[in-house]
């Protein structure tokens, strides 16, 4: 390792940066993992609830949930994203002004 990565491994916002972003994909992982376990519960311990059907097609309310899951993973991923296009890259940007 280089002396300049030691520096930066060591710099207050690279650790900060870390910090944020890791504890932030960490919060969104564990609420991504909370919605697909009570899914996946309400399947296994709910199943004539998740049966029933919805209006007189053939869908159920366990499809309309499923759905669910899918955008609420778009919708994490996005939330993500946007975080990371605002804070994250203002401090890559500090750190690159620290850092030439």
């Amino acid at each position: 390792m280089t002396v300049d990565q030691e520096r930066i491994l060591r710099s207050p916002k690279f650790q900060e940066l870390v910090r944020a972003r890791s504890g932030f994909a960490w919060t969104l992982a564990a609420v991504m993992l909370v919605i697909y376990l009570g899914f996946i519960f309400a399947v296994a311990f709910a199943r004539n609830t998740m049966a029933m059907k919805i209006g007189a097609g053939v869908t159920s309310l366990g499809i309309v949930i499923g759905l669910l899951v899918i955008i609420s993973a778009f919708l994490l991923t996005g939330i993500y994203v946007w975080r990371a296009n605002t804070k994250f890259d203002d401090l890559i940007s500090d750190l690159r002004k620290e850092f030439p």
